[in-house]
């Protein structure tokens, strides 16, 4: 349910893990080469449950397990285009993202997802589209987009009409 929405904000309320997830997919159908989703939500929030919608919406197969890469740091999967799923809660400073040859998934040959992304703002592109998850409690989560460029601002409109 859309609670609020204008150009570069879009704020929406999940009452399941399910329902963030299907949320999650439907900006997956919005997402194109080259697009960077920054995930933002304390421990629990759903950001990998966001994840997994994503990846559906990006036409990876419903067979694929979408995993959290808390230790892998980055997960692969193919769909439309490539999907970088990544988890960078275990990684101290700019210089282990670098180390870790990271920089190379932001390159725009696929679509990244980040998880932990405001630790690094630093690092991403300008077009980066911001998903913040907020627990309400134990089912239910506002899901906030933001962006402030005309990519970000574009697909927050298109998930806008969505719901007219």
């Amino acid at each position: 349910m859309i609670l609020f929405l204008k150009s570069n904000f879009l704020k929406y309320l999940t009452k399941s893990a399910n329902e963030t997830m299907a949320f999650g997919q439907l900006l997956g159908t919005h997402l194109t080469q080259g697009d960077m989703v920054a995930l933002v939500g304390e421990l629990g929030s759903g950001k990998t449950w966001f994840a997994k919608g994503l990846a559906l919406g990006l036409g990876v197969s419903p067979d694929v397990i979408i995993t959290s890469p808390s230790f892998s740091i980055v997960n692969e999967y193919e769909g439309r285009f490539p999907f970088y799923h990544m988890d960078l809660y275990r990684l101290g400073s700019v210089s282990d993202f670098q180390s870790a040859g990271l920089e190379y998934y932001l390159d725009e040959k696929g679509v990244v997802a980040m998880e932990w992304a405001d630790q690094w703002p630093d690092i991403l592109p300008i077009h980066t589209i911001w998903v913040k998850l907020v627990i309400l409690d134990e089912t239910r989560r506002h899901i906030i987009l933001t962006g402030e460029n005309p990519r970000s601002e574009e697909i927050i409109e298109s998930m806008g009409k969505e719901f007219k």
